[in-house]
């Protein structure tokens, strides 16, 4: 039995996933705690880092939306790709904080360009009935680059953080490039169908305008003037503000605050990342059946809790605890987010629409690890910062509750 194509291309979105999640998304946390006792730097110095890759995810986005409905998704992954890679060769070789800037942004627009945002657009076009089950495949490359994390940790500590740096660009070179390749936009593109269906015939799409539901289509304006585009890329901002803050300053917090070495404390990643995979692969296997939205929320809550338990930790099973609520919500919720937004404004300008909600969901990439850090500088500790986030997206579970789905304007 022939594969359906489409899963060829889950498989590499996954595998582009893993490569940008274990080198930078996941590990970045790890280079800031060693930036921080090497060159001196502030926390909110490297949080601003942090900060410029998300705004430079709000100003690229709607362009990278354009380009993707217009051009395709291929190219503008390998491109990406180049830009990744480059980013961490320049990394390498900083000396300055500016330098660090430079490099951080660069390695932003790479992963931009060839990562979550594209490869998500291309899988919602070539799966109706099994997109959630599909774009979890995919995130479940980004949970398992947490478990790369104990070894780049290993490595910086034995190679240094210049080495370990210099190897990430060769390797996103080496392996990026050929899984870009099999990346395809539109299944209409090579004669298939989405899901791998028959095609249908012209009786069979007379029956099929009964279920017009499934096929409505929004535009871009009408999507816009909906609540629940608004408030889908709140409630995504938010969530991302906590997940931002903990991948940027968790390993610190546990080293500075909580007394643990950087590689004891990436294991507290490792456990997250392990649940992550488990959270990702319960979303494969129900995604499709409950309402997203409302996982959504109750995902948030527990994103919540997680990271009260690690602010107030006093033994390393509150940091297990910690590692297994947030990293399980984390791989649940993660693929809901463009799958709900794909049930509701269908495929033909999902390009325009994701990169629209960027511009608002990275405010949240930007305030979590700004807010951690700076309160962090301002108060000796991140109690008070991870506490703030902790009550803020606690609030922002209610916005997924209201989000519920809009009906087409000419219905």
């Amino acid at each position: 039995m022939k594969i359906f194509y489409g899963w060829r291309i889950t498989a590499a979105a996954c595998s582009i996933q893993f490569i940008l999640s274990s080198l930078l998304t996941q590990s970045f946390g790890v280079y800031v705690a060693v930036l921080a006792d090497d060159e001196g730097w502030s926390k909110t110095a490297l949080s601003g880092a942090a900060a410029m890759q998300s705004v430079e995810a709000a100003i690229i986005g709607p362009l990278l939306g354009w380009m993707i409905d217009r051009f395709g998704s291929q190219k503008m992954i390998r491109t990406g790709i180049l830009f990744f890679g480059f980013g961490f060769l320049i990394f390498s070789q900083i000396t300055t904080l500016t330098g660090f800037y430079i490099s951080s942004v660069l390695m932003a627009i790479g992963a931009s360009m060839s990562g979550y945002f594209p490869l998500s657009v291309s899988l919602i076009q070539w799966f109706d009935r099994y997109r959630a089950r599909a774009l979890s495949i995919m995130s479940l490359g980004i949970a398992m680059g947490g478990l790369l994390v104990p070894m780049i940790a290993l490595s910086i500590q034995h190679y240094g953080w210049r080495t370990t740096a210099l190897a990430s660009g060769i390797i996103a070179f080496i392996i990026g490039f050929p899984l870009a390749g099999i990346i395809k936009s539109r299944p209409e593109d090579v004669g298939l169908t989405a899901d791998g269906e028959p095609h249908p015939s012209k009786t069979e799409t007379t029956h099929a305008n009964v279920n017009i539901e499934k096929k409505i289509e929004f535009t871009t304006q009408q999507a816009l003037r909906t609540r629940a585009f608004w408030f889908l890329a709140l409630g995504h901002g938010f969530a991302l503000a906590i997940v931002t803050a903990v991948n940027v300053h968790a390993i610190t917090h546990m080293k500075e605050s909580l007394g643990y070495s950087v590689s004891q404390a990436s294991l507290a990643i490792l456990l997250m990342t392990i649940a992550q995979i488990a959270g990702v692969l319960f979303g494969a296997a129900v995604g499709d059946r409950f309402e997203k939205r409302k996982v959504s929320a109750a995902c948030m809550l527990l994103h919540a809790i997680g990271l009260l338990l690690l602010t107030y930790a006093t033994h390393p099973i509150e940091i297990a605890a910690f590692a297994i609520i947030h990293g399980a919500a984390w791989g649940l919720r993660g693929p809901f987010m463009q799958a709900i937004r794909a049930d509701y404004f269908g495929r033909n300008a999902i390009g325009m629409i994701l990169g629209l909600s960027a511009v608002i969901v990275a405010l949240g990439q930007v305030a979590g690890p700004l807010v951690a850090g700076v309160l962090a500088d301002v108060t000796g500790d991140y109690k008070t910062g991870f506490t703030v986030l902790s009550i803020m997206v606690g609030l922002g579970s209610l916005l997924f509750m209201f989000a519920k789905k809009p009906k087409h304007p000419e219905s």
